[in-house]
């Protein structure tokens, strides 16, 4: 198949090639050719295009295996440049050999003698500019499909860590909380029982708020408020805990539960008793939630590692270019985190992209079928006049039906192939059975 598609690509060069020659002529005044010369003459011409064409591009594929991505470095530039010149010289030496005695009465020594620099002059730069322009459009395709892996890969890898960094807060949130409720159910049933039902609130808000990119800073004061007193029911008055009882932009958006974890580690990393009470305060600071605890570190404590930290750091990272600042003079610990008032997504933009190339590809793919298909059709069409002339002069029996039918045949079968019409089975066979096969994965 790949051998078909590129001798159509090189018949179709070859007709091109003898058309601008054949312009220049004309328009030099160079041109006096009867209907014979000028056949015979374009037969010449598609031979040595054909047979050049093949040769290089078959050349430069096997460059592309050797080399890889490295063809476009400058030394594999070089080997392919003298390969390619090479090759193209041995090719127009076996095919002027050929044609010189097989159809001019040439024996191999009067051929050898007769051979001279301009022979191989034009057909050189002509199959050298040809070959340019072939690597110079594999580069450029090479380039933009580079681009739309690039923007694959970024969006997968998007998607896959923002919805693993969202993860880890069930398991990391329900495990502390199930800490704190063994400790009350020990030191106080009552507020053990109380907690409980907070916690079904707060979880609630965890489970909603999971496939959430982004969250109202209303809401996610509300839920620090909840999450708070279910702390303050276990050290009690040994927690001092003040927000701002509005903002300015209650609509302005926060990574969710982003503030429970700041909150989780102050509480985690201190002392919190009656004579050495842990404050913590939020506060809005120029676009920014800030959120503030006194430092008193425990004497006995594992050291941090500083997952939940990096978890808002990259969470925000994915959301917006606003960066999340932590700071530590030894008295104060800070954490401040961008309210946001634009949903800019990278996790989105980056999706928008995946499919935007999802969509470039299948197109693309469709608009390079009808090309091929287009080009197909038409070097048919030129060659069927050719075939008819060429069984007119040489001979009363109508060969030509042959070549014209069976060619046809494959060019129907293209048409088909690329317009998705199939006359037994009908056009949307394939979708009917694609579907019918997805529906029964799913049972």
């Amino acid at each position: 198949m790949k051998f078909f598609k590129e001798l159509g690509k090189a018949f179709f060069v070859g007709v091109l090639i003898f058309a601008v020659l054949g312009v220049i002529q004309f328009l030099t005044g160079n041109f006096h050719k009867s209907g014979r010369d000028i056949l015979v003459a374009f037969m010449y011409n598609q031979v040595y295009t054909l047979v050049l064409y093949m040769v290089n591009a078959y050349f430069f594929y096997f460059l592309l295996k050797r080399f890889r991505g490295r063809l476009y470095q400058f030394k594999p530039l070089m080997i392919a440049l003298l390969g390619a010149t090479n090759l193209t010289l041995i090719s127009i030496f076996f095919i002027n050999l050929i044609v010189k005695t097989g159809f001019q009465d040439f024996t191999v020594s009067e051929y050898m003698s007769s051979i001279e620099t301009e022979d191989y002059y034009l057909s050189t730069v002509i199959a050298l500019v040809v070959t340019a322009i072939f690597y110079a459009v594999h580069y450029y395709r090479s380039k933009q499909e580079k681009k739309v892996k690039e923007q694959k890969i970024i969006a997968k890898t998007a998607s896959a860590q923002f919805d693993a960094l969202k993860n880890q807060l069930d398991p990391h949130f329900l495990f502390n909380s199930l800490n704190v409720l063994t400790s009350l159910i020990e030191e106080n049933p009552d507020a053990a029982t109380r907690f409980t039902t907070s916690l079904s609130k707060v979880y609630r808000y965890v489970l909603e708020q999971k496939n959430k990119e982004l969250v109202t800073v209303e809401e996610e004061l509300k839920f620090a408020k909840i999450y708070m007193s279910l702390i303050k029911m276990r050290f009690e008055d040994s927690i001092v805990f003040t927000l701002p009882e509005k903002v300015n932009n209650p609509d302005a958006k926060v990574v969710p539960l982003s503030l429970q974890l700041l909150l989780e580690n102050a509480v985690k990393h201190n002392q919190v008793t009656p004579n050495k009470k842990l404050h913590i305060t939020i506060t809005e600071e120029n676009g920014n939630l800030l959120i503030q605890n006194n430092i008193q570190p425990k004497n006995v404590v594992k050291e941090s590692s500083g997952v939940g930290l990096q978890n808002i750091r990259q969470r925000y990272f994915l959301v917006t270019d606003r960066p999340v600042n932590i700071k530590e003079d030894g008295r104060i610990f800070s954490v401040s985190i961008p309210m946001l008032t634009k949903n800019v997504s990278r996790v989105k933009e980056t999706q928008a992209t995946y499919i935007s190339a999802k969509k470039y590809d299948r197109a693309k793919k469709k608009v390079e079928e009808l090309k091929g298909f287009y080009i197909h059709f038409a070097i048919y069409l030129i060659m069927v006049p050719v075939f008819i002339y060429l069984n007119y002069i040489s001979t009363g029996f109508p060969w030509a039906l042959f070549p014209i039918i069976g060619w046809g045949a494959g060019v129907g079968g293209h048409a088909m192939e690329v317009f998705g019409y199939n006359p037994l089975l009908g056009k949307s066979w394939e979708e009917r059975k694609i579907k019918e096969l997805m529906d029964k994965d799913r049972r």
